[in-house]
């Protein structure tokens, strides 16, 4: 049974691997097999929307906990890690409400932004300093990837001169003539942070959630509605800006909030709908990108809305992977958080430290990658206040200038996936059996209990997540890879104060490791010779 890791489970979990179970045949048996790839994994990020534009200006050593946090790939003395190695970062590119003040209609100083586009035309490059001093914090940590996103076109392009669209409607919220001036102002954005910091953007996307329903409104922040031929008249503009001027940068679409709208009409209409194929399919003359250069067969989508009920939260990403199958188009989860509808763990509101938002987290991120076969996943804010939106919790003095912050688990959740599963790493299929060896459609994945996934990145070693959600201790055994003893070193994330990508042990194949209920491990091998 060469290239297969076997798994089983009666009261714990047994993993042996090459040739069978060498212990009792228990009642399910997981199979990872290490000759059927699945998708190449690309990166694990977050935003730096709103907070990085005041805590970017904070006391420096306040500056580097954070950015150690997200960003480090190092260990301390103990071996612990110092952070969940974040390897892709998205800087919010500020549309100018900042400089409008209360005249934007956005309450909340935190909600707006600058903007480095004046309205003489001409650039500020000293605008939007503290995000640009956590470009710099992430790229000395290892950082490699940036992406830019757009919640609004500038203001000086807007039809209403705002950059919330206050109930316009749900046409794009850009002046019919500034098509090409908004083309040119990202491309001068990309290559300004460049020249200004040593940061290359490789990816930007023009549009966030153009299809949201609150989008047409205009809630209290930033945003602006389009339709999908609004979106694919920009993209092609931009597209033939970048080549113009010889650059590279990869133009994402369509951040949709919610993967309905990706599959179908959802709270909208078809000018906004079934995007997959407006977007990928030749036949949608008016909206194909699929020849377009500069723009990958990708789709990046939102996972709002989309997690509960636990069928639910299944099923649509299984039908979600249908229909990028359909037209050989990638996937990345590129933006999510906790909102009303998170009813198993009270909803958005109220900053939550503990494994409750963390599991509960953990789950989606596995199906997100597992069912949608999502080759990134990316949170929404890196840090937030008193709501359930950021990895850190920020608590900023009156004046802005300082404050203090405190980590989650959910933070270092996120990290069992993000510190060890490395940008090329390759999914590995896992099946589940029986007793009898009947295979279990989608034993992998025990909503209320044990969720595997697997992975081979580059350098050769092996990852493996366990999520146990069970109020029950677990414990399991490893036995071979390909017919070679590894050893592998254990991560826990749990509820117990400094368990957060603890090193819990080193465990040679054949010995037995424990999942204590209610946490989540990793297990990493050294790459085999």
């Amino acid at each position: 049974m060469k290239g297969k890791m076997f798994l089983g489970a009666f009261g714990f979990l047994y993993m042996g691997i090459v040739g069978g179970c060498s212990q009792p045949v228990p009642d399910l048996c997981y199979q990872i097999e290490v000759d059927k790839p699945l998708q190449t994994m690309d990166y694990f990020g977050a935003s730096d929307a709103w907070s990085m534009q005041f805590i970017g200006l904070w006391p420096q050593e306040k500056q580097n906990q954070i950015a150690d946090w997200l960003f480090s790939m190092e260990n301390d003395e103990n071996g612990k890690p110092k952070g969940i190695g974040l390897s892709l970062w998205r800087f919010n590119v500020g549309a100018g409400s900042t400089e409008q003040g209360e005249a934007s209609q956005i309450a909340s100083p935190w909600m707006r932004t600058e903007c480095f586009l004046q309205a003489d035309g001409t650039y500020d490059w000293n605008k939007q300093q503290g995000q640009r001093n956590f470009l710099k914090l992430a790229k000395e940590r290892g950082v490699t990837k940036f992406l830019a996103f757009l919640n609004s076109p500038p203001v000086y392009y807007t039809q209403n001169g705002l950059a919330t669209n206050t109930g316009r409607g749900g046409t794009a919220n850009l002046k019919p003539d500034c098509y090409e001036k908004y083309a040119r102002f990202l491309a001068d954005v990309v290559e300004g942070v460049e020249r200004q910091d040593g940061i290359k953007f490789d990816y930007i996307c023009p549009f966030n959630e153009p299809d949201g329903h609150w989008n047409w409104v205009g809630p209290k922040q930033e945003g602006s509605p389009a339709t999908n031929r609004e979106v694919a008249r920009t993209v092609r503009l931009l597209s033939k800006e970048f080549v113009n001027r010889k650059m590279d940068t990869q133009i994402m679409v369509n951040e949709s909030s919610d993967y309905r709208c990706m599959l179908r009409t959802h709270q909208t209409d078809w000018q906004r709908g079934y995007q997959i194929q407006s977007f990928f399919c030749p036949d949608s003359v008016d909206t194909y990108l699929g020849d377009i250069p500069n723009v990958p067969r990708l789709m990046l989508g939102h996972s709002y809305w989309t997690t509960t009920p636990l069928s639910e939260l299944r099923a649509k990403r299984c039908e979600l992977r249908e229909a990028l199958d359909k037209y050989n188009v990638g996937f990345w989860q590129s933006e999510t958080c906790i909102m009303g509808n998170d009813e198993e763990i009270g909803g958005g509101h109220g900053f939550d430290r503990t494994m409750k938002t963390a599991l509960y987290v953990a789950r989606i991120i596995h199906h997100d990658i597992v069912y949608a076969g999502a080759k990134s996943w990316q949170w929404w804010r890196a840090i937030g206040g008193d709501y359930k939106d950021g990895l850190i919790r920020e608590y900023t003095d009156e004046d802005l200038r300082d404050g203090r912050v405190e980590d989650s688990k959910l933070m270092w959740a996120l990290g069992n996936y993000s510190r060890f599963i490395r940008p090329g790493a390759v999914r590995l299929t896992v099946s589940a059996f029986d007793k009898m060896k009947n295979l279990i459609p989608g034993g992998d994945t025990d909503q209320q209990g044990l969720m595997c996934s697997a992975y081979k990145n580059a350098d050769g070693s092996y990852v493996i997540v366990l999520i146990n959600y069970a109020q029950a201790e677990k414990e399991f055994a490893i036995d071979k890879i390909d017919g070679n003893r590894v050893q592998w070193q254990v991560y826990r994330t749990s509820d117990i104060e400094g368990e957060d990508l603890m090193p819990v042990e080193k465990v040679k194949s054949g010995k037995t490791v424990r999942i204590p209920a209610r946490s989540i491990i990793t297990l990493l091998s050294k790459p085999l010779s």
